[in-house]
């Protein structure tokens, strides 16, 4: 039997409340298909950086090291501690510490979720590099408070960072119908943007069987309103590929479905999951967060661990879920609803 240590982090928010709820499944879902799944939950949080001043220990990093994955809640409380703190204090450092640089992001409606769109057939995987670009934190700040005061924050793409993401998401394409859409603005920024479509064209040379198209930001934006079926895979710099998973997140019906993997593709470390809402304060504890996209999660999670069986009953079990009306809309069922939904169409379709 296999045993898997998985370290959790509920964070702040609903991020306590959509854990559980992901737990409850997911140990459930491991009796029923035969391994176990043993838990270390840890309190990093704002809560733990207004009682310590750092959003986790100082050997937090070597602390997760040790598991085998990483199941995160939510971060932030931007009431006490400012979001630049919480995100360079915790999500961060652990996608770059572990080489998480690929960044999975599902985009598809449920069955019974109404979208805001007059499509409802695309099925979107977009990729996003999450571990420079411009997220890599290089820059710095002069002057400060006066009137001749100068911010500098420069984007960093390497070619190993742009090549191994682009890499990462031809072999998506290949598993799935066999097409990626590079996203970049090439026509503005005339270096990191020309570069990675200089890239990109290299890299598809290794790839014959799987066409690719090039978009800027701009007319991607444009093309997942209007024409989302059109989509396959999508891979983007680290500040673009945030901007269009929010977007793909609105046509999928909201944030309460937007899963998400944070993979080392290498193995060298752990990788993390987890849902993509944030930790809404403002309905933390009040049992009416939906859980499914912490659930989703979750799912990616025991599929990256190699319990396909599993994921997929899961992803089954939502599905029978929301097909009958069951968290489908804002504020439609309690937590404890759906997730008893999910825990029911588990049993059924043991």
């Amino acid at each position: 039997m296999n045993n898997y240590k998985v370290a959790l982090i509920p964070g702040d928010g609903i991020g306590a409340d959509v854990t559980a709820a992901a737990l409850a499944v997911v140990q459930d879902a491991a009796r029923r298909h035969g391994f176990t799944i043993q838990t270390t939950p840890f309190d990093w949080s704002c809560a733990h950086y207004l009682q310590t001043g750092a959003m986790m220990p100082d050997d937090g990093i070597e602390t997760l090291r040790r598991f085998d994955a990483i199941f995160l809640g939510a971060v932030g409380w931007p009431r006490t501690v400012p979001d630049s703190v919480s995100l360079h204090g915790l999500l961060l450092p652990i996608r770059k510490a572990f080489n998480q640089y690929a960044n999975i992001r599902p985009h598809r409606l449920l069955p019974g979720v109404e979208g805001p769109l007059r499509s409802d057939g695309f099925d979107i995987l977009c990729i996003r590099e999450n571990t420079e670009g411009e997220y890599s934190g290089a820059g710095g700040r002069v002057h400060q408070g006066m009137g001749n005061e100068v911010a500098v924050e420069t984007a960093i793409f390497t070619r190993a960072g742009v090549e191994r993401i682009l890499r990462f998401a031809f072999e998506q394409a290949q598993a799935r119908r066999g097409h990626v859409t590079s996203v970049t603005k090439s026509n503005a920024q005339k270096y990191s943007m020309v570069f990675w479509d200089e890239v990109t064209r290299e890299v598809a040379a290794d790839y014959p069987d799987v066409t690719v198209s090039h978009m800027h930001i701009d007319a991607m934006a444009a093309r997942m309103v209007m024409a989302p079926e059109s989509l396959d895979v999508v891979v983007a710099s680290n500040l673009f590929g945030d901007i269009l998973t929010d977007l793909g997140a609105a046509i999928q019906g909201g944030l309460g479905f937007a899963a998400s993997a944070n993979i080392c593709p290498d193995g060298t470390g752990p990788s993390m999951f987890e849902p993509v809402h944030g930790s809404a304060p403002d309905i933390a504890g009040q049992n009416i967060a939906n859980p499914i996209a912490a659930i989703w999660s979750a799912s990616m999670m025991l599929s990256h661990l190699g319990e396909g069986r599993a994921a997929d009953a899961i992803m089954t079990a939502i599905e029978a879920a929301t097909a009958q009306g069951i968290g489908t809309a804002p504020g439609s069922h309690s937590t404890e609803t759906i997730t008893a939904a999910i825990l029911t169409a588990l049993e059924a379709n043991a």
